[in-house]
């Protein structure tokens, strides 16, 4: 039987075949809808993690809360996924599935673990401004880039205008602060950070798509990297989490991580990955703003306007493209 082609009413990216929403119900624009505004609030939840290392003691290092922050979080959404029973019982066959999600929890876990340990180390040679710059800006284009490759619906111009007004507002809003010194290997390794976050949403969205609960496949995922970065944290002098105001930004920031990638996971349902990657864009546009209001910084004018070009990017994907016949499938498995 011939499938037909649609256009995902959020994303506008092109999918491939199918009309149901997960579960087996007619999709509706709605899902996507949703979906994003589960990513957003994902991504809302991250900001507040800058402001929230701000308050660590003088000793944190930002290797080492980088480190904690997975930790904490992949140590509590492993236990949300073996705590319950059908959770369990699914992430037991998830582990016994086939190659390819097997191939794909280790290529998450890698992703994840990889992203915290490039960027933070690119930021400490090249600076924040271009560091970050380089990492969030990459991100959004190498996952569609890795998304294609395996396999997903083709980008459309939709996707490619948000996304280069998105990039281009981060680039405004980070490069407005302080200048850095460039450097290759820190360039280098701030793109490695935006791959290794590309392959850690493309692997999760394909498992979620699959029919795995966001529980689950967040659970395996950060669970296994809160393994890999353990020795990480050992070895960054995590001394700081032995005071009260250490160990309360610990938790505030293992807390947000499960909020976070919770709700990504579940906006992964029916938003692509590429699409979710650059609605996470909102997290340095979070930042800033809680930058203002709580830590008392200023917004130069070109800050503003990174600030207010992310913003429109932003609705570009969030609200529902008006399309004759277009109807919303979940990303391809």
């Amino acid at each position: 039987m011939r499938q037909d082609r649609g256009t995902d009413a959020v994303s506008g990216l092109a999918q491939p075949g199918g009309a149901e929403a997960p579960g087996g119900r007619a999709a509706s624009p709605w899902d996507g809808v949703g979906g994003a505004a589960a990513v957003l609030a994902g991504a809302a939840a991250s900001g507040t993690a800058g402001t929230a290392a701000h308050f660590a003691p003088g000793g944190a290092s930002s290797v080492s809360v980088g480190a904690v922050r997975i930790v904490l979080g992949g140590t509590v959404l492993s236990g949300l996924a073996v705590g319950h029973r059908g959770s369990r019982r699914d992430l037991l066959a998830l582990l016994r599935s086939g190659t390819a999600s097997r191939v794909g929890l280790a290529l998450g876990m890698v992703g994840i673990s990889g992203y915290q340990l490039c960027f933070f180390s690119a930021v400490r040679l090249t600076g924040v401004a271009v560091g970050t710059v380089v990492a969030v800006g990459s991100g959004p284009v190498l996952t569609g880039l890795v998304s294609r490759l395996a396999g997903g619906g083709p980008l459309t111009i939709r996707w490619m205008i948000a996304t280069a007004g998105a990039v281009c507002g981060c680039a405004l809003l980070v490069a407005s602060g302080s200048a850095a010194g460039v450097s290759l290997a820190g360039v280098g390794l701030a793109l490695v950070a935006g791959l290794c976050f590309a392959v850690y949403a493309v692997s999760a969205a394909r498992l979620i798509s699959r029919g795995t609960g966001e529980r689950v496949v967040m659970g395996a995922l950060l669970g296994g990297a809160a393994v890999l970065l353990a020795p990480v944290l050992a070895a960054s002098s995590p001394g700081w989490l032995a005071t009260a105001r250490g160990l309360t930004v610990a938790l505030y920031l293992g807390l947000i991580t499960v909020v976070g990638y919770l709700l990504v996971g579940r906006g992964l349902r029916t938003v692509p990955a590429p699409v979710a990657v650059t609605l996470g864009l909102a997290e340095p546009l979070v930042a800033a703003l809680l930058g203002v209001l709580v830590l008392g910084e200023r917004l130069t004018a070109t800050a503003t306007a990174g600030l207010i070009l992310v913003g429109l990017a932003l609705a570009v994907l969030a609200v529902p493209a008006r399309s004759a016949g277009a109807r919303p499938v979940p990303p391809p498995g």
